[in-house]
Protein backbone atom coordinates (compact mmCIF):
# COMPACT_ATOMS: atom_id res chain seq x y z
CA UNK A 1 0.00 0.00 0.00
CA UNK A 2 1.47 3.34 -1.07
CA UNK A 3 1.65 5.98 1.61
CA UNK A 4 0.13 9.33 0.76
CA UNK A 5 2.92 11.91 0.64
CA UNK A 6 2.10 15.24 2.21
CA UNK A 7 4.09 18.43 2.42
CA UNK A 8 3.94 21.09 5.11
CA UNK A 9 5.32 24.59 5.52
CA UNK A 10 6.10 26.66 8.59
CA UNK A 11 6.34 30.41 8.99
CA UNK A 12 6.67 32.81 11.88
CA UNK A 13 3.37 32.97 13.73
CA UNK A 14 1.70 36.39 13.55
CA UNK A 15 -1.57 37.10 15.33
CA UNK A 16 -4.20 37.87 12.69
CA UNK A 17 -7.22 40.14 12.87
CA UNK A 18 -10.12 38.64 14.82
CA UNK A 19 -13.62 39.80 15.75
CA UNK A 20 -14.18 40.88 19.32
CA UNK A 21 -16.87 39.02 21.23
CA UNK A 22 -17.43 40.75 24.56
CA UNK A 23 -19.84 39.28 27.08
CA UNK A 24 -21.42 41.38 29.82
CA UNK A 25 -23.31 39.19 32.26
CA UNK A 26 -25.23 40.08 35.39
CA UNK A 27 -28.65 40.79 36.86
CA UNK A 28 -30.50 44.05 36.48
CA UNK A 29 -28.74 47.04 38.00
CA UNK A 30 -25.14 46.20 37.14
CA UNK A 31 -24.84 48.62 34.23
CA UNK A 32 -24.74 46.22 31.28
CA UNK A 33 -26.42 48.42 28.65
CA UNK A 34 -24.59 51.61 29.54
CA UNK A 35 -21.26 49.77 29.72
CA UNK A 36 -21.91 48.12 26.36
CA UNK A 37 -22.47 51.49 24.72
CA UNK A 38 -19.31 52.94 26.28
CA UNK A 39 -17.23 49.99 25.10
CA UNK A 40 -18.84 50.18 21.67
CA UNK A 41 -17.97 53.85 21.34
CA UNK A 42 -14.34 53.09 22.17
CA UNK A 43 -14.19 50.22 19.67
CA UNK A 44 -15.68 52.50 17.02
CA UNK A 45 -12.72 54.91 17.31
CA UNK A 46 -10.53 52.08 15.94
CA UNK A 47 -12.85 50.28 13.52
CA UNK A 48 -14.97 53.10 12.19
CA UNK A 49 -18.45 52.26 10.92
CA UNK A 50 -21.69 52.53 12.87
CA UNK A 51 -22.76 51.15 16.21
CA UNK A 52 -25.93 49.06 15.99
CA UNK A 53 -28.01 48.13 19.01
CA UNK A 54 -30.26 45.07 18.71
CA UNK A 55 -32.83 45.65 21.45
CA UNK A 56 -34.95 42.79 22.79
CA UNK A 57 -35.70 44.67 26.03
CA UNK A 58 -38.78 46.69 25.04
CA UNK A 59 -36.72 49.57 23.53
CA UNK A 60 -34.75 50.19 26.74
CA UNK A 61 -31.60 51.05 24.79
CA UNK A 62 -33.36 54.24 23.75
CA UNK A 63 -32.93 55.49 27.32
CA UNK A 64 -29.35 56.31 26.30
CA UNK A 65 -30.08 57.82 22.88
CA UNK A 66 -29.22 61.32 24.15
CA UNK A 67 -25.80 60.15 25.34
CA UNK A 68 -24.64 57.92 22.48
CA UNK A 69 -25.00 57.86 18.71
CA UNK A 70 -26.14 54.45 17.50
CA UNK A 71 -28.60 52.76 15.16
CA UNK A 72 -31.50 51.18 17.06
CA UNK A 73 -32.91 47.84 15.90
CA UNK A 74 -36.03 46.70 17.81
CA UNK A 75 -36.16 42.90 17.97
CA UNK A 76 -39.34 41.09 19.02
CA UNK A 77 -40.19 37.39 19.34
CA UNK A 78 -39.57 34.83 18.03
CA UNK A 79 -36.05 34.75 19.48
CA UNK A 80 -34.65 31.70 17.72
CA UNK A 81 -30.94 31.38 16.99
CA UNK A 82 -31.57 31.84 13.27
CA UNK A 83 -33.63 34.98 13.99
CA UNK A 84 -30.66 36.39 15.88
CA UNK A 85 -28.40 35.45 12.98
CA UNK A 86 -30.59 37.37 10.54
CA UNK A 87 -30.60 40.39 12.85
CA UNK A 88 -26.79 40.35 13.00
CA UNK A 89 -26.54 39.98 9.22
CA UNK A 90 -28.88 42.93 8.76
CA UNK A 91 -26.70 45.16 10.94
CA UNK A 92 -23.48 44.17 9.18
CA UNK A 93 -25.06 44.66 5.76
CA UNK A 94 -26.16 48.16 6.79
CA UNK A 95 -22.59 49.09 7.71
CA UNK A 96 -22.43 48.13 11.38
CA UNK A 97 -18.91 47.48 12.66
CA UNK A 98 -19.89 47.36 16.34
CA UNK A 99 -23.05 45.43 17.19
CA UNK A 100 -24.53 45.37 20.69
CA UNK A 101 -27.11 42.69 21.49
CA UNK A 102 -29.20 43.52 24.54
CA UNK A 103 -30.13 40.88 25.47
CA UNK A 104 -28.75 37.61 24.12
CA UNK A 105 -30.54 35.68 26.87
CA UNK A 106 -33.80 35.59 24.91
CA UNK A 107 -32.09 33.21 22.46
CA UNK A 108 -31.92 30.73 25.33
CA UNK A 109 -35.20 31.06 27.24
CA UNK A 110 -37.37 33.52 25.30
CA UNK A 111 -40.31 32.66 23.01
CA UNK A 112 -38.85 30.76 20.07
CA UNK A 113 -35.51 30.37 21.87
CA UNK A 114 -33.58 27.18 22.41
CA UNK A 115 -35.63 25.86 25.34
CA UNK A 116 -38.89 26.66 23.58
CA UNK A 117 -37.60 25.03 20.37
CA UNK A 118 -36.74 21.89 22.34
CA UNK A 119 -40.21 21.72 23.83
CA UNK A 120 -41.80 22.03 20.39
CA UNK A 121 -39.53 19.23 19.10
CA UNK A 122 -40.76 17.02 21.95
CA UNK A 123 -44.33 17.81 20.94
CA UNK A 124 -43.54 16.92 17.34
CA UNK A 125 -41.75 13.68 18.16
CA UNK A 126 -43.88 12.37 21.02
CA UNK A 127 -46.99 14.47 21.49
CA UNK A 128 -48.65 13.73 24.84
CA UNK A 129 -46.96 10.35 25.25
CA UNK A 130 -44.87 11.26 28.31
CA UNK A 131 -42.99 7.96 28.39
CA UNK A 132 -41.92 8.53 24.79
CA UNK A 133 -41.05 12.17 25.54
CA UNK A 134 -38.50 10.91 28.06
CA UNK A 135 -37.04 8.50 25.51
CA UNK A 136 -36.62 11.15 22.77
CA UNK A 137 -35.52 14.00 25.04
CA UNK A 138 -31.91 13.88 23.80
CA UNK A 139 -32.96 13.54 20.16
CA UNK A 140 -35.15 16.62 20.52
CA UNK A 141 -32.06 18.74 21.21
CA UNK A 142 -30.61 18.01 17.77
CA UNK A 143 -32.30 20.76 15.78
CA UNK A 144 -32.17 23.49 18.45
CA UNK A 145 -28.46 22.86 19.05
CA UNK A 146 -27.75 22.80 15.30
CA UNK A 147 -29.47 26.19 14.93
CA UNK A 148 -27.35 27.67 17.73
CA UNK A 149 -24.16 26.31 16.14
CA UNK A 150 -25.19 27.91 12.85
CA UNK A 151 -25.61 31.22 14.69
CA UNK A 152 -22.15 30.95 16.26
CA UNK A 153 -20.44 29.89 13.03
CA UNK A 154 -22.20 32.59 11.02
CA UNK A 155 -21.31 35.27 13.54
CA UNK A 156 -17.63 34.31 13.45
CA UNK A 157 -17.55 34.94 9.69
CA UNK A 158 -18.82 38.51 9.96
CA UNK A 159 -16.51 41.52 9.75
CA UNK A 160 -17.78 43.18 12.89
CA UNK A 161 -17.26 43.28 16.64
CA UNK A 162 -19.96 42.14 19.04
CA UNK A 163 -21.00 42.98 22.59
CA UNK A 164 -23.52 40.58 24.12
CA UNK A 165 -25.49 41.40 27.26
CA UNK A 166 -26.58 38.34 29.21
CA UNK A 167 -29.21 38.42 31.94
CA UNK A 168 -28.15 36.43 35.00
CA UNK A 169 -29.88 34.80 37.94
CA UNK A 170 -28.73 33.08 41.11
CA UNK A 171 -28.58 29.33 40.76
CA UNK A 172 -27.65 26.25 42.76
CA UNK A 173 -27.03 22.66 41.78
CA UNK A 174 -26.66 19.33 43.57
CA UNK A 175 -23.08 18.08 43.92
CA UNK A 176 -21.77 14.79 45.34
CA UNK A 177 -19.52 15.47 48.36
CA UNK A 178 -18.08 12.45 50.20
CA UNK A 179 -20.86 10.29 48.86
CA UNK A 180 -23.58 12.69 49.90
CA UNK A 181 -25.54 15.08 47.72
CA UNK A 182 -25.21 18.71 48.72
CA UNK A 183 -26.76 21.77 47.11
CA UNK A 184 -23.96 24.15 46.11
CA UNK A 185 -24.69 27.80 45.33
CA UNK A 186 -23.31 28.87 41.93
CA UNK A 187 -23.85 32.61 42.18
CA UNK A 188 -25.15 34.73 39.30
CA UNK A 189 -25.11 32.57 36.18
CA UNK A 190 -25.78 33.94 32.67
CA UNK A 191 -29.02 32.86 31.05
CA UNK A 192 -27.40 31.41 27.96
CA UNK A 193 -25.91 28.23 26.61
CA UNK A 194 -22.40 27.43 27.85
CA UNK A 195 -21.15 26.98 24.31
CA UNK A 196 -22.18 30.56 23.46
CA UNK A 197 -20.72 32.09 26.61
CA UNK A 198 -17.42 30.26 26.15
CA UNK A 199 -17.02 31.75 22.65
CA UNK A 200 -16.58 35.22 24.13
CA UNK A 201 -13.16 36.84 23.85
CA UNK A 202 -13.65 38.31 27.32
CA UNK A 203 -16.59 37.83 29.69
CA UNK A 204 -17.30 40.37 32.45
CA UNK A 205 -19.49 39.90 35.53
CA UNK A 206 -21.41 43.03 36.56
CA UNK A 207 -23.01 42.53 39.95
CA UNK A 208 -26.00 44.55 41.23
CA UNK A 209 -24.96 48.11 41.96
CA UNK A 210 -21.56 47.59 40.28
CA UNK A 211 -21.89 50.77 38.24
CA UNK A 212 -20.15 49.08 35.33
CA UNK A 213 -17.15 47.87 37.38
CA UNK A 214 -16.53 44.19 36.51
CA UNK A 215 -15.79 41.60 39.18
CA UNK A 216 -12.95 39.16 38.48
CA UNK A 217 -13.02 37.23 41.76
CA UNK A 218 -15.86 35.34 43.41
CA UNK A 219 -16.53 32.86 46.21
CA UNK A 220 -18.97 31.03 43.90
CA UNK A 221 -17.63 28.35 41.60
CA UNK A 222 -20.25 29.08 38.92
CA UNK A 223 -19.33 32.75 38.66
CA UNK A 224 -15.62 31.88 38.48
CA UNK A 225 -16.29 29.47 35.63
CA UNK A 226 -18.23 32.05 33.63
CA UNK A 227 -15.72 34.90 34.03
CA UNK A 228 -13.16 35.07 31.26
CA UNK A 229 -10.11 37.31 31.40
CA UNK A 230 -7.28 36.03 29.18
CA UNK A 231 -3.72 36.88 30.11
CA UNK A 232 -3.31 39.34 27.22
CA UNK A 233 -6.09 41.52 28.65
CA UNK A 234 -5.06 41.62 32.32
CA UNK A 235 -3.25 44.92 31.95
CA UNK A 236 -6.27 46.48 30.22
CA UNK A 237 -8.55 45.45 33.09
CA UNK A 238 -5.90 45.82 35.79
CA UNK A 239 -7.51 48.85 37.40
CA UNK A 240 -10.83 48.47 39.21
CA UNK A 241 -12.94 50.99 37.33
CA UNK A 242 -16.09 51.13 35.16
CA UNK A 243 -15.93 49.72 31.65
CA UNK A 244 -15.32 52.72 29.40
CA UNK A 245 -14.35 53.99 25.98
CA UNK A 246 -10.62 53.60 26.61
CA UNK A 247 -11.00 49.91 27.44
CA UNK A 248 -13.04 49.45 24.26
CA UNK A 249 -10.35 51.18 22.22
CA UNK A 250 -7.58 49.01 23.65
CA UNK A 251 -9.55 45.82 22.98
CA UNK A 252 -10.17 46.92 19.39
CA UNK A 253 -6.48 47.68 18.86
CA UNK A 254 -5.61 44.18 20.07
CA UNK A 255 -8.27 42.65 17.81
CA UNK A 256 -6.77 44.25 14.72
CA UNK A 257 -3.84 41.87 15.05
CA UNK A 258 -0.20 42.37 14.25
CA UNK A 259 -0.57 40.96 10.75
CA UNK A 260 -3.33 43.35 9.67
CA UNK A 261 -1.43 46.30 11.09
CA UNK A 262 1.72 45.21 9.32
CA UNK A 263 -0.17 44.84 6.04
CA UNK A 264 -1.59 48.32 6.39
CA UNK A 265 1.88 49.66 7.05
CA UNK A 266 3.29 47.92 3.99
CA UNK A 267 0.58 49.47 1.84
CA UNK A 268 1.52 52.89 3.13
CA UNK A 269 5.23 52.31 2.55
CA UNK A 270 4.82 50.39 -0.75
CA UNK A 271 6.89 47.33 0.07
CA UNK A 272 6.04 43.64 0.40
CA UNK A 273 3.81 42.20 3.11
CA UNK A 274 6.39 39.58 4.07
CA UNK A 275 9.11 42.17 4.60
CA UNK A 276 6.83 44.32 6.73
CA UNK A 277 5.71 41.41 8.87
CA UNK A 278 9.31 40.33 9.46
CA UNK A 279 10.19 43.89 10.41
CA UNK A 280 7.37 44.14 12.95
CA UNK A 281 8.20 40.72 14.40
CA UNK A 282 11.85 41.70 14.81
CA UNK A 283 10.97 44.89 16.67
CA UNK A 284 8.49 43.01 18.82
CA UNK A 285 11.27 40.59 19.82
CA UNK A 286 13.53 43.53 20.68
CA UNK A 287 10.83 44.91 22.97
CA UNK A 288 10.42 41.50 24.58
CA UNK A 289 14.16 41.35 25.23
CA UNK A 290 14.10 44.84 26.72
CA UNK A 291 11.20 43.87 28.99
CA UNK A 292 13.39 41.12 30.46
CA UNK A 293 15.61 43.92 31.81
CA UNK A 294 12.75 45.82 33.43
CA UNK A 295 10.56 48.84 32.80
CA UNK A 296 13.38 51.37 32.37
CA UNK A 297 14.96 49.34 29.57
CA UNK A 298 11.59 48.73 27.91
CA UNK A 299 10.70 52.43 28.01
CA UNK A 300 14.06 53.37 26.50
CA UNK A 301 13.55 50.90 23.63
CA UNK A 302 9.98 52.08 23.09
CA UNK A 303 10.90 55.77 23.01
CA UNK A 304 13.32 55.12 20.14
CA UNK A 305 10.61 53.77 17.84
CA UNK A 306 8.93 55.80 15.10
CA UNK A 307 5.31 56.76 15.72
CA UNK A 308 3.97 54.54 12.92
CA UNK A 309 5.67 51.51 14.47
CA UNK A 310 4.34 52.47 17.90
CA UNK A 311 0.81 52.51 16.50
CA UNK A 312 1.23 48.93 15.30
CA UNK A 313 2.83 47.58 18.48
CA UNK A 314 1.02 49.61 21.12
CA UNK A 315 -1.35 46.77 21.97
CA UNK A 316 1.58 44.35 22.37
CA UNK A 317 3.29 46.88 24.63
CA UNK A 318 0.27 47.24 26.90
CA UNK A 319 -0.86 43.61 27.03
CA UNK A 320 2.48 41.75 27.07
CA UNK A 321 5.68 43.72 27.41
CA UNK A 322 4.62 46.07 30.21
CA UNK A 323 3.28 43.13 32.19
CA UNK A 324 6.56 41.25 31.84
CA UNK A 325 8.70 44.31 32.65
CA UNK A 326 6.77 44.89 35.86
CA UNK A 327 7.19 41.25 36.84
CA UNK A 328 10.96 41.58 36.32
CA UNK A 329 11.07 44.75 38.42
CA UNK A 330 9.05 43.17 41.22
CA UNK A 331 11.36 40.15 41.27
CA UNK A 332 14.42 42.38 41.37
CA UNK A 333 12.98 44.48 44.21
CA UNK A 334 12.22 41.30 46.14
CA UNK A 335 15.80 40.10 45.83
CA UNK A 336 17.11 43.47 47.00
CA UNK A 337 14.83 43.30 50.04
CA UNK A 338 16.09 39.82 50.92
CA UNK A 339 19.71 40.95 50.57
CA UNK A 340 19.17 43.87 52.93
Amino acid sequence: MNEHARTFAASTAVRDEVPLLIGLMGPSGGGKTFSALRLGKGIQTVTGGDIYGIDTEARRMLHYADMFTFKHVPFQAPFGALDYLEALRFCVKQGGRVIIVDSQSHEHEGPGGLLDFHEKELDRLAGDDYAKRERVKMLAWQKPKAARRKLINGMMQMEANFIFCFRSKTTAKPVKVNGKTEVVQQGFMPIAGDEFVFEQTVNCLLLPGAGGVPSWQSEYIGERQMMKLPEQFRAIFGESKPLDENIGRQLAEWAKGASSKAKQQTADNDFGDEDATDRINAIDKELAAAAEKGWAALKAAWDQLAEDIKDILRSALNTRHKVRAREVDRAANGKQAEAS
